[in-house]
């Protein structure tokens, strides 16, 4: 990955700032309460991250919820009821909902537009009535008292503390998922910028032409999907810990809309486009909680205007018209 001198300045800034500048304001102002909404933010920024990668082949994905409660579930039953570590159950989870992606990709991604997007619209629904009937998911009653992460240590070396033992979990559980979601984009950015990114591009302007010159379209569509699927595991797991229960409920149809709505806000032609959607929908919301019943009714309004005077998100207001940057 070749950066800029200017890229290189703005990544350290943004990185003291999650790191250095939002702990030091939270400790000036005695916010606490924040570090949980900054790692909500964080962990829904993850999961849209996968959607956004579902656009970058030509499909709209309003199916993410449903990878993201099964993640949380996998988590939680590999800690709850197996005895896993949860950073070892935290890959696992993602990798299980990768696993069912490809499983229910391979029927699907064969449809287009609206189709594909009404058939991921109601896998949310799907699985939620699944948790609601399977034991192990133990029904309406969800799993909790999901304990603490634990501590990991190399040669008895301590490379993660064990968060039951700390003062402030908050504190613990917000560099957590900003290390989580900055290792996500990261990933994100090199595959864009890889050959298969190039592969990707070039399905999502036309399939058929890519067919034609030897591009394996049906790989490459499920690859992608499993791949979104596992970014929404790791950010349900995440989620689940930090809430320490999971209930069938905890990720619905309307998260599933938000995480595509995050990637229209920030831009759908930028990398980061959906980090900076999840910020700015999040904050959005609350800071309209005072307008009461006009609250989304203002909320919606605002959205139709930026998608129709901003088609290319947020991000095209600073960053000239381009591709994935």
């Amino acid at each position: 990955m070749n950066f800029s001198a200017k890229q290189l300045v703005g990544v350290g800034l943004f990185l003291f700032s999650i790191f250095a500048g939002v702990p030091l304001l939270i400790g000036m102002t005695g916010r606490w309460d924040f570090y949980f909404t900054l790692t909500s933010v964080a962990l829904l920024a993850i999961a849209s991250a996968g959607v956004w990668l579902t656009f970058y082949i030509g499909r709209i994905n309003i199916g993410q919820g449903a990878f993201a409660l099964i993640g949380a579930y996998v988590s939680a039953i590999l800690v709850v009821k197996a005895g896993w570590s949860f950073w070892i159950s935290l890959p696992a989870a993602g990798l299980f909902a990768a696993l069912v992606a490809v499983v229910i990709g391979l029927p699907i991604l064969r449809l287009r537009g609206v189709y594909f997007a009404m058939i991921t619209l109601v896998l949310t629904q799907v699985v939620t009535l699944t948790a609601l009937a399977l034991p192990i998911t133990n029904g309406a009653k969800g799993i909790s008292s999901i304990p603490l992460p634990s501590g990991v240590s190399l040669f008895g070396i301590p490379l993660i503390p064990d968060f039951a033992a700390m003062e402030n979990t908050k504190l613990a559980f917000y560099y957590s998922a900003c290390i989580l979601m900055i290792v996500t984009y990261l990933a994100l950015y090199r595959l864009v910028n890889s050959r298969l990114g190039h592969l990707c591009r070039s399905m999502q302007q036309n399939e058929e032409l890519a067919s034609s010159i030897g591009v394996n379209i049906s790989y490459i569509r499920v690859v992608i999907f499993a791949i979104s699927s596992f970014f929404g595991g790791l950010g349900g797991a995440m989620f689940g810990s930090i809430s320490q229960s999971v209930y069938p409920s905890s990720f619905q149809v309307a998260d599933s809309v938000n995480f595509m709505l995050n990637c229209f806000l920030g831009g759908l032609g930028y990398v980061f486009g959906p980090m900076l959607g999840t910020l700015v929908l999040y904050f959005g919301w609350d800071l309209l909680f005072e307008f009461g019943k006009y609250q989304m009714l203002i909320y919606s309004t605002i959205l139709i205007a930026v998608i129709r005077f901003l088609p290319n998100g947020l991000l095209s207001l600073r960053i000239g018209k381009g591709g994935s940057k």
